[in-house]
């Protein structure tokens, strides 16, 4: 996980990251955390959304705003595969590209 808090550390004063938070009242550290939260609770058995909210104590109402704007289960399955390591330079450099993508950057 300490690449991917690395990585969202970088995020997290995003603008981005900053509008979604005032959008559904967090702060820009809460949606970090429901982020990596999220990510970590995909590669789990259970309800990804379910298993987040059991980690961050945000509600489920919520966490499913932010997996909307994440692009749904899928991104997080490129999560999923960097937290996993089965994705490789490769897969870093896309998921890299993907999270630079997302937050408006190219």
């Amino acid at each position: 996980m300490g690449l991917l808090d690395g990585i969202l550390g970088q995020v997290a004063g995003n603008p981005e990251i900053a509008n979604l938070a005032a959008k559904i009242g967090l702060s820009p550290e809460q949606v970090t955390a429901a982020i990596s939260a999220l990510g970590a609770a995909h590669v789990q058995p259970g309800d990804t959304v379910s298993g987040a909210a059991d980690s961050t104590g945000l509600s489920p109402d919520v966490l499913q705003q932010i997996l909307a704007h994440l692009g749904g289960e899928g991104a997080l399955g490129n999560l999923g595969a960097l937290l996993g390591g089965t994705g490789g330079a490769g897969g870093l450099g896309g998921m890299l590209g993907g999270l630079g993508g997302m937050f408006g950057k190219s």
